[in-house]
């Protein structure tokens, strides 16, 4: 049974936790006087009210939470975190459409970066920094923070974890997910604060650094600037960007490994080889392609074709060129790396490397079984056996990636938007990765999408950053039985 209760109390008391993030963007907009003060102001008042109201309602509930009541909490936090965080653009003017100011909120939270706005520096400092943050929230999970918040209450929080991280399985580097959580959180925090530190001394301002390495720790894209990274004109910038990306769509917990001297265990990992690999190839490919298709000079393709790849590769969508004006064949490679995500445990989207590997040992294994049909063949991934269990799951979540693009992609031609460009927008948001294809490319915002479109790429953006099982789930009749 649900324990309605307990969930109201922890949505209750993340709205608080919102509120007290809110109050902070209402300081930016004080220090820069700028004018969406009183809207930063309005919106925490709100989230402390409701906040307080469902508190008061979850009194007295009974300390436990089963592995649906999990499932509820993490959907339920998003949606809550996205409505009430949209109400800074809304009350203040600048998206004065609940549409698009949802959409915006939405591709914050859940790190997809495709924006509505078409001239990003008219927002006041305030509302900037608030794009950014809610990347930086969303990028390791509001579920860390609903982690922190569960011993409060005398409950544990192993159950929302698995639910934010549905169909993989993930390694233990403490008994207790709390502390791992802890460990993960000061990585993430010392990530943010060393780019900061390096985006400064590469000429960026303060203010900028700091938006820009929320938004790159959190593989979010969002940019204080209309270009994006192209803006700064910087090959160091680029640079270190780019590399603070790879690392970012690297599993967490391997960072802890590796942080904490453990780089055997580090260095072994199949998914990590099987990533870095893909980034070589593919950055080494595309920077061929653009020195002899597009006339590039060495060095600038390569930074181009690396930081292009990086970026779309762990789902960040910061862009430093239009590759829509790159030969068509780079455009399509793109694509593909938009389909394959990086590492499981980071905080990028995308089908995984890890599910990649599973799926590509796999149909090795079927060639094997047709000439030796009665051969054992197990799949291994770091000396593990794949449980039969975990293989039916992968399986299931590629299909179910690949029906709800065609769906998606069929829907948004229906509102009457282009082949690429619902193609691309729908992969965008199910991936989570920012820039789409065609007219809605790195070049473009997405103001022209259709208002139904942008609900349903909005949907595409959750089902997409809570690998898709997690809300599904709660459409399923069965979920919500008794027993």
């Amino acid at each position: 049974m649900i324990n309605l209760k307990m969930i109201y109390r922890i949505i209750g008391f993340l709205l608080l936790i919102e509120a007290v993030m809110l109050l902070v963007c209402s300081g930016v907009a004080f220090f820069y006087k700028g004018d969406d003060l009183m809207s930063f102001l309005y919106s925490a008042g709100l989230c402390v009210c409701v906040g307080s109201l469902l508190l008061a309602i979850g009194r007295k509930s009974e300390r436990y939470l089963g592995r649906r009541d999990g499932y509820v909490i993490v959907t339920v936090a998003w949606l809550a975190f996205s409505i009430f965080g949209m109400l800074p653009f809304y009350l203040s003017g600048y998206i004065p459409s609940i549409t698009d100011a949802f959409f915006e909120t939405m591709s914050g939270f859940t790190t997809t970066g495709a924006s509505i706005l078409n001239d990003i520096e008219r927002l006041p400092h305030g509302l900037l920094f608030w794009r950014s943050m809610t990347q930086w929230i969303g990028g390791l999970g509001i579920v860390f923070f609903t982690i922190a918040v569960l011993p409060i209450f005398g409950v544990g929080g192993i159950q929302v974890f698995a639910a934010e991280a549905s169909g993989m399985a993930h390694d233990k580097v403490h008994p207790r997910i709390g502390v791992t959580a802890k460990w993960i959180w000061s990585i993430y925090a010392g990530m943010t604060g060393a780019l900061i530190v390096l985006l400064v001394f590469g000429g960026m301002d303060v203010f900028d650094s700091i938006c820009h390495a929320f938004t790159t720790t959190s593989t979010g894209g969002f940019s204080t600037k209309q270009s994006s990274v192209a803006y700064f004109d910087s090959p160091y910038i680029e640079y270190v960007i780019a590399i603070f990306m790879f690392f970012s769509g690297t599993n967490f917990t391997l960072l802890l490994f590796l942080v904490s001297g453990r780089f055997k265990k580090f260095f072994s990992n199949a998914e990590l080889k099987w990533y870095l690999v893909s980034v070589v190839i593919l950055t080494l490919a595309i920077a061929v392609g653009l020195y002899f298709l597009n006339s590039m000079e060495g060095e600038e393709a390569f930074r181009k074709s690396l930081f292009q790849v990086v970026s779309l590769h762990t789902s960040t969508g910061f862009a430093t060129a239009d590759y829509m004006t790159w030969a068509p064949v780079l455009w399509g490679i793109l694509t593909v790396i938009m389909l394959m995500g990086a590492c499981a445990g980071s905080t990028t989207g995308g089908i995984k490397c890890i599910r990649l590997l599973i799926l590509a040992k796999i149909s090795r294994n079927e060639f094997k079984h047709i000439t030796h049909p009665n051969a054992v063949l197990p799949v291994r991934v770091n000396k593990q056996v794949i449980s039969p269990s975990l293989r039916s799951t992968i399986l299931a979540f590629t299909f179910l990636y690949a029906f709800i693009l065609i769906v998606s992609t069929l829907s948004l031609m229906f509102m009457g938007m282009g082949m690429v460009e619902s193609l691309g927008c729908s992969i965008s948001s199910l991936g989570n990765m920012g820039p789409g294809l065609g007219y809605f490319g790195p070049a473009n915002s997405w103001y022209d999408v259709p208002t139904a479109g942008k609900w349903v790429l909005s949907f595409l953006m959750l089902l997409g950053r809570l690998e898709i099982f997690t809300v599904l789930l709660l459409f399923n009749s069965s979920f919500w039985r008794k027993n």
